[in-house]
């Protein structure tokens, strides 16, 4: 099969013709039909996060069709469309596992990260962590529930009942979480870099209050805000911005060192915490969720053999909404 592999970090994708992987007896065989282009990836070919598998095959928002089951797998059917997440298997047998707490298993495995993706033309996956798409998305517009859909979701309820929510960073995780956010009767406030007016725009069209820098300060205090942009400095920012009361969520994977500040902008019960993977509960309710509202994802689709060229304009930031290789 043709696929992108990344022999090592910092070195640009090489196209191959690879074996087609086996289903082990729980896994499904997949025929990838598209991959979404995630932040996250970026971070693995960056070499921002530590020891990924080598060579790997990138990718964890995959949609496509079982092809061939294991000899144990029994929730799924040849021919039947499947996601597969960022978490592709958890130990169920740590404290954190037991307590319902999958995203934070202490021995998990990473689609596209610890373990081969959806940036080829096939794929396997445990069944136990794929979800079957609404059917009411194209392969390429549903590509991205699967992560920027979900860790947005997650990010979301981390931020509790927030009426005023500040969103720093729209990209595609922002794009979705903005409509769930509306659709909740929220508020959103959004933050771009610095004289992006067309991102501002786009914000503003998604039913964005305000749009503006990060370097602003919103015409209200928020109530919580939420950090897709993997920049630590945005961290002060955003307390400033949020009432006494308040959270700030970082919702990436990875972030650049968060700078000093004073105290008095923690103080207040104000409130910092990260946001950790996903579970299969987030991914049952949002993929129930996203069609009853309906989110519509905006995509810009790239065939397979340009995954180099969507990774580098993810990194430029030029991509409304998220990118997404076409890959059947």
């Amino acid at each position: 099969m043709r696929a992108m592999v990344l022999d090592k970090p910092h070195a640009p994708l090489r196209a191959a013709d690879v074996p087609t992987p086996a289903p082990a007896a729980d896994e499904l065989l997949i025929d990838v039909r598209a991959c979404g282009v995630c932040r996250t990836d970026l971070h693995v070919v960056d070499g921002e996060l530590p020891l990924p598998k080598l060579p790997l095959v990138p990718g964890h928002e995959i949609v496509g069709v079982v092809r061939a089951l294991g000899a144990r797998v029994t929730r799924y059917g040849v021919g039947q469309r499947v996601g597969v997440p960022w978490l592709a298997w958890t130990c169920g047998a740590c404290s954190y596992c037991r307590a319902g707490q999958e995203n934070l298993c202490d021995a998990p495995r990473f689609t596209g990260y610890t373990v081969d993706g959806g940036y080829a033309e096939c794929t396997v996956a445990n069944e136990r962590f794929a979800f079957v798409m609404p059917e009411t998305y194209s392969d390429v517009e549903a590509a991205p529930l699967l992560c920027a859909g979900l860790i947005g979701y997650r990010s979301l309820r981390l931020a509790g009942d927030a009426r005023r929510l500040g969103i720093y960073g729209f990209g595609a995780a922002a794009h979705i979480v903005t409509q769930v956010a509306r659709h909740e009767g929220r508020e959103v406030f959004a933050f771009t870099r610095r004289g992006d007016a067309e991102g501002q725009q786009f914000a503003r069209s998604l039913g964005a209050a305000w749009a503006g820098a990060s370097e602003q300060s919103p015409p209200t205090p928020l109530d919580a805000a939420i950090l897709y942009a993997p920049v630590g400095g945005l961290v002060p920012l955003a307390l400033r911005a949020v009432r006494k009361g308040g959270t700030v969520v970082c919702a990436g994977i990875h972030m650049s060192d968060i700078p000093a500040f004073s105290y008095d902008l923690l103080w207040g019960e104000r409130i910092i915490r990260s946001v950790a993977n996903l579970t299969r509960q987030d991914g049952e309710e949002f993929l129930a969720l996203a069609p009853r509202i309906p989110i519509r994802t905006q995509a810009q689709a790239f065939p397979l053999s340009q995954a180099n060229e969507a990774l580098s304009a993810l990194r430029a930031g030029t991509v409304r909404g998220a990118a997404v290789l076409v890959c059947g």
